[in-house]
């Protein structure tokens, strides 16, 4: 035993001992075996860890599971319960030397994952939250924590030296615990966290987390020191002076360190190696005052101010913290569970009890608030169910009572399990009892036909990229915002949520400018929106409201419509998924925005249109008298086409656009509709078609009726037979237009665009848009897409309106419906 130096684990009464010049091996052709070694050992289990979870989020992700539950579940299959079940497996992957050094790097990671947490975490939260929520959180801790301490007495062991007030706190605790950031990412799979619900549970969940960092440090403190009450309460007090510490001395530190950097420098690596220090530090000062380390962590994260420097430190930190390390800990959870402990029919018993009340204990405390509150039964009882998430805090608390030797190895897998359990069920059951009712009221004005001419015009932009700005301010500078009908902007700035756990705290933004939002495309958002509020400066009649909104690309058309019909929008403007290369070409830059412009165009609850951007000149000052533009309007018929005009028709009042429409007029032999083979279909088609051009000839003789005094705009028609003879009309226009405005055509059966369809690259923008749009079409000119809306009337039938451009009957929110929807509203019908 002379080389050899006892380790700090134990099992039992085995003694583990390394040898400490064991780190790195010499090579497989010397003998070695790479397992013998730590280095080697670490990077094998870690590997494991990592592709076992990977895995787990894989399989899981169908049912909308948290990650947290693929990196427990993760570390159970690793370990004593179902692959450690072999005693080979076991010694050669996880001996137990190798225990000491995979739970330091687990807990160095779950050490800056806490400080990560703390960075993003806004304290003004806790301000805004209002009475109603904490009393909420309060209510929905008291009955677990109840019920948690009365079956403490059932789990315990007499044989064991644990002090039952120490078990009751941490038992307690373990089941009144929210997870936060778990919470945050439940909601925004739902498409909730946005909604009132969400916001509510968010909040009460903020004040659980506290709430629960409070009971942990007692819980620690009373397992720690055992021996006097007189110890504990020095680790009490000690704790709380270096919170005060880091909020009058630390923070300010740091805020003048912030102030030293001038404005657009990066900080220096001097000043983010001194932060990553201070982790360390308040690390060893918490841990060696009775304190787990991650509580000063956690504290010292939070006293980084919002800003640039808490977006640096999560750039650097946050990929290979929660991505790599902080599995580990999760991992290093399921390995100590062994689920063979739980050996009688009466522990099972036991353990489904204690899953069940703690849940109906929560569900009640919130339910019972809710409705003191009035709140409706059923989003009570979702409220609740959303509360009973549990993640991080509640595995600490588990951890460190397995340490302390307050749970012994029967109650942790019990807890492990409930964990488990309880947090896998949350959204299956949530997504079942509770599906929340739109009810926004109708209205409608959602095309911009309908919409009266001294109205204000409500419009969603949605922006991916700042790339695009230019060519939508020019475009809404050119659409005449006036005193009579201004024109409200919602910009939305696009975010995909990549799902990492840190970023859980500011999964979708909703704010205001000015507002600092800590994510990766922080500096995108600001040169967004300060462009949009420049623009708002220098023109006249225009307002503008930039959002963020932060979500799966898959879902993404959710966050569009619903904002789109909250905010009674009438035009949703979004950006083609191709953008202009510089030999004049089309690239797609992310095949992701074309699913998200298709599941939109499917399910939007106002009229749509894409802009394909090649650019559109306009003036550096955007005022008024300076715009200048030759817009061109390609008419064929049908509701698309029409509201393509109507909003060339608002245009047109500009002083600075030139307009040219070109209907487009078959001959003779163009004008009979398909045959089909019954009679009935015949009458059906050729009455739609009969009320489609009088529609048309409306449409057309009252705008020529408004302009026909106004000489920038020309109309003229052109007779062809077939698509051939269109392509080539299109092609012998001028080359003097900055725009094309055309209708998708989506439903329209004509013989002019006969064969264009066989070849479309993008059959979203219609037959004429997507060769105004390819790489083959001589004029590189930037195109506007539109797509009216058209509502479901009472027996499912299309709704058009009449002459005058109102819809030909009221209809309720629940028939607002796009024509090319599914039956259930917002159904990811594009999504492969």
């Amino acid at each position: 035993m002379a080389d050899l130096t006892p380790a700090a684990n134990k099992t039992e009464d085995t003694i583990v001992c390394y040898a400490p010049t064991m780190i790195t091996t010499n090579g497989i052709w010397q003998g070695d075996n790479p397992l013998d070694y730590s280095l080697p050992l670490f990077i094998l289990q870690l590997t494991l860890v990592v592709v076992t979870t990977r895995l787990l989020v894989f399989i899981l992700k169908p049912i909308r599971q948290p990650r947290v539950i693929s990196e427990i579940m993760g570390g159970v299959l690793l370990g004593p319960s179902v692959l450690g079940r072999s005693s080979k497996f076991a010694e050669a992957v996880f001996p137990l030397r190798s225990v000491m050094v995979i739970e330091t790097m687990a807990n160095v990671g779950l050490l800056y994952f806490l400080f990560l947490v703390g960075v993003e975490m806004d304290m003004t939260v806790i301000k805004r939250t209002g009475k109603k929520a904490m009393v909420i959180a309060v209510a929905g801790m008291i009955l677990p924590f109840i019920i948690g301490a009365s079956f403490s007495f059932l789990l315990r062991r007499n044989d064991t030296n644990m002090n039952q007030g120490t078990y009751i706190l941490f038992l307690g605790v373990a089941l009144s615990v929210t997870a936060f950031p778990v919470l945050a990412r439940i909601l925004a799979e739902l498409k909730l966290i946005n909604s009132e619900i969400g916001k509510l549970a968010l909040s009460s969940a903020l004040v659980n987390d506290m709430c629960a960092w409070i009971l942990l440090a007692l819980a620690i403190a009373l397992a720690e020191n055992k021996t006097t009450s007189l110890a504990s309460l020095w680790v009490i007090l000690s704790s709380a002076a270096f919170v005060v510490f880091c909020i009058f001395a630390v923070r300010p530190a740091i805020s003048w360190m912030i102030r030293r950097i001038p404005e657009g420098e990066t900080f220096s690596e001097f000043y983010i190696c001194l932060i990553l220090a201070g982790v360390m530090i308040s690390g060893f000062v918490t841990d060696a005052i009775g304190t787990h380390s991650v509580f000063g962590a956690f504290v010292f994260g939070l006293v980084i101010p919002n800003g640039p420097l808490g977006i640096t430190l999560i750039e650097k930190l946050e990929d290979f913290v929660s991505g790599l390390l902080l599995p580990l800990f999760f991992a290093i959870s399921g390995l100590k569970t062994n689920i063979a402990t739980i050996t009688s029919t009466s522990t099972w018993a036991i353990l489904l009890l204690v899953i069940a009340l703690g849940c109906i204990g929560k569900v009640a405390g919130t339910l019972a608030v809710a409705l003191y509150y009035q709140m409706p039964v059923r989003e009570g009882v979702a409220l609740g169910l959303l509360m009973n998430t549990k993640g991080l805090v509640e595995m600490i608390v588990l951890n460190v009572g397995k340490d302390q030797k307050v749970l012994d190895d029967e109650s942790f897998a019990i807890m492990v399990i409930v964990t488990v359990v309880m947090t896998a069920a949350i959204t299956p059951i949530v997504t079942t009892i509770y599906r929340p009712a739109r009810r926004f009221t109708p209205y409608k004005r959602r095309t911009i036909q309908r919409s009266k001419p001294d109205a204000e015009l409500r419009v969603l932009v949605c922006i991916h990229t700042p790339r695009n700005v230019p060519t939508i301010i020019n475009l809404l500078e050119a659409s005449n915002p006036t005193r009579k009908s201004p024109i409200c902007i919602y910009v939305l700035h696009l975010v995909e949520l990549t799902g990492r756990a840190s970023a859980m705290l500011i999964v979708h933004n909703t704010r205001k400018s000015g507002r600092p939002a800590l994510n990766r495309t922080q500096a995108q958002s600001d040169h967004i929106i300060n462009a949009f509020e420049n623009y708002e400066q220098h023109a006249g009649f225009v307002s503008v409201q930039p959002l963020t909104a932060m979500s799966p690309y898959s879902t993404m058309h959710e966050d569009i419509c619903n904002l789109a019909e909250d905010k009674r929008v009438s035009f949703i403007i979004i950006p083609f998924h191709k953008q202009q290369t510089v030999d004049g070409g089309m690239e797609a830059t992310n095949p992701a925005f074309r699913i998200v412009n298709q599941n939109v165009l499917a399910n939007a609850p106002c009229s749509v249109g894409i802009l394909v951007d090649r650019g559109l000149s306009g003036s550096n000052r955007l005022t008024a008298n300076q715009v200048s533009h030759h817009v061109a309007v390609l008419f064929f018929g049908g509701p698309d086409d029409r509201e393509a005009l109507a909003y060339a028709g608002r245009m047109s009042d500009h002083q600075g656009i030139t307009l040219i429409v070109m209907r487009f007029v078959p001959c003779e032999q163009a004008v009979e509709p398909l045959r089909q083979p019954s009679d009935n279909p015949i009458l059906t088609v050729e009455t739609e078609n009969q009320r489609e051009r009088q529609l048309d000839e409306e449409c057309i003789n009252d705008f020529r009726m408004k302009t026909v005094n106004d000489d920038p705009i020309v109309y003229v028609e052109k007779v062809v037979n077939n698509g051939e003879d269109t392509v080539a009309a299109i092609r012998s226009m001028d080359n003097i237009h900055d725009l094309y405005i055309v209708g998708r055509g989506q439903g329209m059966i004509s013989p002019l665009t006969a064969g264009l369809t066989d070849w479309s690259e993008c059959p979203e923008l219609g037959a004429i848009g997507d060769l105004l749009a390819s790489s083959d079409f001589a004029a590189t000119v930037s195109v506007l897409v539109v797509q009216q809306y058209v509502g479901v009337g009472s027996q499912g039938e299309l709704e058009t309106p009449d002459s005058s451009g109102q819809p030909s009957e009221e209809y309720s929110s629940t028939q607002q419906m796009n024509r090319h929807s599914s039956p259930e509203r917002g159904q990811n019908m594009f999504t492969p």
